[in-house]
C-alpha cells in the first residue's frame, strides 16, 4: 500500500510465451488486408482540412465531463478533431486478447461466433445505459506481446505474424463497422522500433493503436517483475506517427488507447501533445473490487487529464474478491468524466 491506496494490477499477459516460434517481421510481409482495403481506403472522400462542427464537439465533451466542476474536465485548449472522428460521437466497446492464448482475454478464449454473441450483448447493455451515444464494436488485439524469455534478440517480446493479425481483421469483418486496435507491449524494445513495423495495418481506416506501459521496461528489467513506464515523449512520438499517416493517406482520425493503473506507467502527462488527427484515450486498466477500480480511476485518470478516458472490465479477476460484484454500465457512467472507450478482458 502507498498512502493508504491499494493499487490495482492488471492481468499478467506473459502466459503467451511462444519463443519456440520465430515470428516473421511484419514490416517484411504485405498483409492480405493492406491489398484488400486499398480500394476502400481510396473511396473515403474526406477533406482532412475540414473539422468537426465546433459547437457539437464542445457540447459533447462537456456532457462527458458529467457535471465535473474541478476545472480538469473537459480538457481545455484541445484541438477540434478532423471530420469522421469516432469520439465523442460514439462509444467504443472492445474485446481484448490474443489468438494464441485463452488466458489473455475473451478475444482468443472463445470461438469467433461465441465471442461475437458475448460482445453484442455487452453492446446492448451499454446502449441501454446510454441511449444517446451510439456504440461501436472493436477487437483489441495484442500484436506485440511481452515475454518471460529474452528471445534471440534479448528483447523479451514476441511480434505476432502477419497471418495472425490478418485473422483478427477477418473476424472483425464478421460484423459491420468493427474497429481493430493493435496493442503493443515492447518489453525491452522501444516503441520507436515496434510501431513502424505495424504501419501497413495502421494505414487501414479501421485500424487503431493501443499501448501498454506496464511492460515497457526502460531499466532493462524482465517484464512482469516490476511496473514499466512510458513518458509523454513516447506518446508524442506515437501520435505524431499516426497523424502523419492520417494526413498522407487521407484517413479518418486514429484512436490511440494508453493503458494505465499506476502513476509510474505514464510520466509527464501534462506534456502530451493533442492533435486533430489523433484521439487519445487513457484507459483505466486495473482489476479488483468496484471501490478499488473507482479509486484507481480517480487517482490516475481523473486527476491527470489528457483527452478522453476508458474503463476496463476483467470477467474473472474483477469478481475474485469481496463483494464479488461486477460493475454495471449504469454505475460506470456515474464517473467523472464518463469513459468513452470500454474494454473487456
Amino acid at each position: 500500500m502507498k498512502n493508504g491506496i491499494v493499487l490495482l494490477f492488471c492481468c499478467f499477459t506473459l502466459s503467451i510465451c511462444i519463443s519456440c516460434k520465430q515470428s516473421p517481421q511484419t514490416s517484411g510481409n504485405i498483409p492480405v488486408f493492406e491489398k484488400k482495403n486499398t480500394l476502400h481506403r481510396d473511396t473515403i472522400k474526406q477533406e482532412v482540412s475540414i473539422y468537426m462542427d465546433s459547437l457539437i464537439y464542445t457540447n459533447r465533451i462537456k456532457s462527458l465531463a458529467n457535471g465535473d466542476t474541478s476545472g480538469l474536465w473537459p480538457v481545455k485548449l484541445q484541438p477540434l478533431p478532423l471530420k469522421k472522428a469516432i469520439l465523442p460521437e460514439s462509444r467504443i466497446i472492445a474485446y481484448y486478447g490474443n489468438l494464441y492464448s485463452k488466458k489473455m482475454g475473451v478475444l482468443g478464449e472463445y470461438t469467433p461466433d461465441k465471442m461475437w454473441k458475448m460482445l453484442q450483448k455487452e453492446m446492448e447493455n451499454w446502449q441501454n445505459a446510454d441511449s444517446i451515444t451510439p456504440v461501436i464494436p472493436a477487437l483489441h488485439y495484442i500484436a506485440v506481446v511481452a515475454q518471460h524469455t529474452a528471445g534471440k534478440d534479448g528483447m523479451y517480446r514476441f511480434r505476432m505474424p502477419a497471418s495472425q493479425i490478418d485473422s483478427v481483421l477477418r473476424i472483425a469483418e464478421m460484423q459491420p463497422n468493427t474497429l481493430v486496435f493493435l496493442d503493443i507491449q515492447v518489453g525491452l524494445s522501444t516503441i520507436q522500433k515496434e510501431l513502424p513495423l505495424l504501419e501497413a495495418y495502421l494505414k487501414l481506416p479501421n485500424v487503431h493503436l493501443g499501448l501498454d506501459p506496464e511492460f515497457s521496461m526502460k531499466d532493462g528489467s524482465q517484464p512482469g517483475r516490476k511496473m514499466g513506464t512510458f513518458d509523454a515523449a513516447d506518446i508524442n512520438y506515437c501520435s505524431e506517427y499516426l497523424a502523419n499517416l492520417v494526413q498522407e493517406f487521407n484517413l479518418p482520425p486514429k484512436v490511440f488507447v494508453i493503458h494505465r493503473f499506476t502513476k509510474k506507467m505514464l510520466t509527464n502527462y501534462q506534456n502530451i501533445q493533442l492533435r486533430p488527427e489523433v484521439q487519445i484515450v487513457v484507459n483505466m486498466d486495473g482489476w479488483g473490487a468496484p471501490y478499488l477500480k473507482f479509486a484507481t480511476h480517480n487517482r490516475y485518470i481523473y486527476r491527470e487529464p489528457v483527452q478522453f478516458t476508458g474503463f476496463k472490465f476483467f470477467y474473472k479477476n474483477d469478481i475474485k474478491n469481496p463483494p464479488h460484484q461486477f460493475l454495471t454500465p449504469e454505475k460506470v457512467l456515474t464517473l467523472q468524466p464518463q469513459p468513452i472507450y470500454i474494454q473487456y478482458q
